[in-house]
């Protein structure tokens, strides 16, 4: 079972996750498209997923989260 953190829905229902298979510790990007897209999923590894190209508002929300992985260890 996968566990997963929601980086970013979007208006039309498209939804981004962080996620990370606890059986093999492998983190990468998954993408839920909306119904009306097919609705299959597709992930991405992390690094592949930050240089695509269009970098939309679920490449900066990723970056946000890295961020404060930063800020708090930098605080501690």
């Amino acid at each position: 079972m996968l566990q997963a953190r929601e980086l970013y829905a979007s208006s039309n229902g498209d939804r981004w996750f962080l996620a990370r298979d606890p059986g093999s510790g492998r983190v990468f990007v998954r993408h839920e498209p909306n119904a009306a897209s097919g609705g299959r999923s597709t992930e991405f590894e992390i690094g592949d997923f930050l240089t695509r190209s269009g970098q939309g508002p679920e490449h900066q929300a990723l970056l946000r989260l890295i961020g404060t992985l930063v800020e708090d260890r930098a605080s501690g």
